[in-house]
């Protein structure tokens, strides 16, 4: 896929995600060449190479407060951890993983008061068994707008990735403050009508409004007043989202959390990922010097990339950092929960949840078996500190 794409189809695909699918006469002005020529070109793309238009949600406009969970899994339980994820509702996004955290990671967009509640849930599948270790980071997503042409040789068509200037640019910025990381005031501004609209651009943000009302048995009138007046007019999405394998098909998912000695080098660090290919989306994580990224590389860039990492950990500029790539054959995505929206809001049943869970493992037959695995590691652990305490008192 990467000879197929040129500089035209990457301004193309940047414009559309800027201002949105079915502005295709805006784009066509904005790129300089006829709106003809640009309906063709993505009718290609779409023939040609996975590409597809959702949306961007503002969750904190419908009251809820994403969550990004690392799952460390027990060993030969991973799917089961990944089917224990999916009893709660409210998860938008699962995968199995690989890295530094074996086992699972997974988008949740939990209502603003319940978020306890949900730490108690994932303390649960940790208290269980299911997972060695388990962490959920609060964060505010922003997604940077694409910038595809970025590092991309016209002539070449091909991708240039430059880390070394990458590196030179983080330890010369002079960023004070960055607004995007800034954390939202959460608050409902949606009504039911208004979250089934949402769902459906989050399926497919080129349908035609004459559709959503036809799939809503609304009428196109209503849905145009709550598209404009509501979706668009209260902020409920932030942007529109394109999906492309722009790197071909040598390339992978990962996600990554940063940690930083101070709020200025987040920022300083945050300001160099705003304009580049490799960037999906962003989040402060609330509360702390932490920056959620989803990245998305070839994976000959991937190790080099972790090169510049340890070189900028080395230099003082970033103090830590953990991630988890995603296996693309097990991975999941889902809508916002419209089906647990009622009467203005969202309705978050934390004791059932928890119930499920213990039933989804008792009818697997499994709470013995963890028990004893969490057992004899514990045992494992003991022997080995036992032996390692030992041979220090022997050298001593």
């Amino acid at each position: 896929m990467r000879k197929m794409l040129d500089m035209v189809d990457l301004k193309a695909i940047e414009a559309l995600a800027t201002h949105g699918p079915r502005s295709i006469s805006e784009v066509s002005k904005k790129i300089q060449i006829p709106a003809e020529t640009l309906r063709k070109r993505i009718k290609r793309l779409y023939s040609k190479t996975f590409l597809r238009f959702h949306v961007n949600v503002c969750h904190s406009n419908l009251g809820l407060v994403p969550g990004v969970v690392f799952a460390e899994a027990v060993p030969g339980y991973e799917n089961v951890l990944l089917d224990a994820l999916k009893i709660n509702d409210f998860w938008i996004f699962l995968c199995r993983g690989y890295g530094m955290f074996e086992g699972c990671f997974g988008i949740f967009s939990i209502p603003k008061e319940r978020r306890g509640q949900f730490e108690h849930f994932i303390n649960e599948i940790r208290r269980l068994g299911l997972a060695r270790r388990i962490r959920v980071f609060w964060t505010s997503f922003f997604h940077p707008t694409p910038s595809l042409c970025k590092w991309f040789n016209e002539k070449t068509k091909s991708w240039n990735f430059d880390w070394e200037r990458w590196i030179q640019e983080i330890k010369s910025a002079n960023i004070n403050s960055l607004h995007l990381l800034d954390t939202p005031e959460v608050s409902i501004k949606a009504d039911k009508a208004d979250v089934l609209l949402i769902k459906e651009l989050e399926k497919d943000a080129t349908i035609s409004l004459k559709k959503l009302a036809e799939k809503l048995g609304m009428s196109p009138q209503l849905v145009g007043y709550h598209y404009h007046k509501h979706v668009l007019g209260r902020g409920l999405l932030e942007s529109f989202r394109v999906t492309i394998f722009h790197f071909g098909e040598n390339s992978e998912f990962s996600y990554f959390m940063f940690k930083f000695t101070e709020p200025k080098k987040l920022a300083d660090f945050t300001s160099t990922l705003l304009d580049k290919p490799f960037v999906k989306t962003l989040g402060k994580i609330i509360g702390e010097n932490k920056l959620y990224a989803c990245l998305y590389f070839p994976r000959s860039e991937f190790r080099t990339f972790l090169e510049a990492l340890s070189k900028l950990v080395r230099d003082g500029f970033l103090e830590s950092y953990l991630y988890v790539i995603q296996d693309l054959n097990n991975s999941a995505r889902e809508t916002i929960p419209f089906q647990c929206f009622r009467e203005g809001r969202w309705m978050y049943n934390h004791e059932r949840y928890v119930r499920i869970l213990h039933n989804f493992l008792t009818e697997k037959q499994l709470i013995d078996k963890l028990t004893a695995h969490r057992a004899h590691t514990m045992i494992k652990q003991s022997t080995k500190t036992k032996i390692l305490m030992e041979r220090s008192a022997t050298m001593n």
